[in-house]
């Protein structure tokens, strides 16, 4: 058997896998490892069992991980997520479709202290949807909007996405951070544009809120400081060189758990499960790297990155012609794979291709960040719509997906522009 029909095979079983509900990481160390034993013998495969494990939990880069996602749980239970939200609605909350605005500006704040885009359309949800919907926004908007608002999480830094991205990349986390602030902007406003379009074509969907005194916005303002020390000592500390990145993210677990006592919210029952979720997602992250891992090992080992990059460069297309394809390859993907599921299995032989092509390893780890998000919103999965739909159940799934389809929309603008312009996410590394 050829390393190419042996890949082919690889890839089958690892579906096959899937399909019968085998966790994705313990498939894709399957298939590895039966890969990787019938192309070198089972005997170095199996030595992958210990290594890769050991390299693993030792890489300080992961570290990241559970403290990031400790962070936002903790700022959840602080209720810096409701600061968040009272403070955008002050801003923008008067304006036609401004409640919806102040949402997505919600989910770009809370994006900025969490890094998890399921996490980010939850709490949300539970604080924006009742809101929307009180105030006599259609359901469709209301829950397309925070469902679509969600995806901001795992785009606005410190992304829990981009780690992994630069684990497997090897490129520099910091960078990674630094190239999405401005797509990041970018997404928020074209996102905030599709709410103005659709308040436009619909104005019964979003009635206008009450307008708030400048007294009252100041009180507000003054009120959420707590988001604003959070983000700047997690922010304002790692892009002003003065922490690492997992020193930041300790100081932002100690700033969001110092809020936790200072406000009295804290108890025993509540910390317990905010230690239990954060231990339960780290697991299961560090198990889908792990089986990227020996999963990888397999793939190199086939010499397929290889052969699919000579085989690109004698179509003699153009170079724009294969990213569009891989793009298209990354919608379907992110269309029945969860985020980090799709990136970590296609990384090992699509990288090498598109470094091939002569791109930037860090343009093209924001560029497959934005196209995977759109799987949040798209059936038939849609994490962030199903998430929507499990806090009120009155909302059908239809409804919702109809909902995000001006933000799809808008989604696919913001990655054909930065496709095409890359110094929106290369400039800023290029000048920090």
């Amino acid at each position: 058997m050829s390393p190419v029909e042996l890949t082919v095979l690889g890839f089958v079983g690892l579906f096959a896998l899937i399909a019968i509900r085998v966790p994705i990481g313990i498939a894709m160390g399957i298939a590895g490892l039966v890969g990787f034993g019938l192309l070198t013998g089972f005997g170095p495969a199996v030595t992958l069992l210990a290594t890769e494990p050991a390299q693993v939990l030792a890489d300080p880069n992961l570290a990241v991980i559970p403290l990031f996602l400790l962070m936002g749980s903790l700022a959840t239970m602080g209720g810096l997520s409701d600061d968040i939200y009272r403070l955008m609605y002050a801003l923008v909350g008067h304006l036609p479709g401004g409640l919806a605005c102040a949402t997505i500006g919600g989910c770009a704040g809370f994006g900025a202290v969490c890094g998890s885009s399921p996490a980010t359309a939850a709490t949300m949800g539970q604080i924006a949807l009742p809101q929307m919907l009180d105030r006599g926004y259609s359901p469709g908007l209301a829950a397309g909007t925070i469902a679509a608002g969600g995806t901001l999480g795992m785009l606005i830094p410190p992304s829990i996405v981009m780690v992994i991205y630069a684990f497997l990349a090897r490129v520099f986390v910091i960078d990674i951070f630094v190239a999405a602030l401005l797509p990041a902007l970018l997404a928020v406003l074209l996102q905030m544009g599709a709410v103005l379009l659709v308040t436009k074509l619909r104005p019964k969907s979003a009635p206008p809120g009450d307008v708030l005194s400048w007294a009252e916005r100041r009180r507000i303002l003054v009120g959420s400081w707590g988001v604003l020390v959070l983000i700047l000592a997690v922010a304002g500390g790692l892009y002003s060189g003065i922490f690492t990145v997992n020193e930041s993210a300790s100081v932002g677990v100690l700033v969001a758990f110092l809020f936790v006592v200072g406000r009295g919210k804290l108890s025993g029952r509540a910390l317990l499960r905010v230690v239990r979720d954060t231990a339960s997602n780290t697991a299961m992250i560090y198990f889908i790297i792990l089986g990227a891992s020996i999963f990888t090992y397999f793939i190199t080992a086939t010499r397929l990155p290889g052969a699919m990059t000579a085989m690109f460069a004698d179509l003699d297309a153009p170079p724009l012609l294969i990213i569009a394809a891989l793009v298209a390859m990354y919608v379907v993907l992110g269309c029945v794979f969860d985020t980090i599921s799709a990136m970590v299995i296609t990384t090992p032989f699509v990288l090498p291709v598109v470094l091939g092509l002569g791109y930037d390893p860090i343009w093209w780890g924001i560029v497959v960040i934005m196209v995977i998000e759109l799987g949040m919103i798209t059936p038939p999965v849609g994490m962030n719509v199903f998430i929507l739909h499990g806090l009120d159940r009155r909302i059908p799934l239809g409804t919702i997906f109809a909902g995000v389809a001006p933000f799809v929309a808008a989604d696919f603008v913001r990655i054909v522009i930065v496709i095409l312009i890359p110094g929106l996410a290369l400039w800023l590394p290029s000048v920090l």
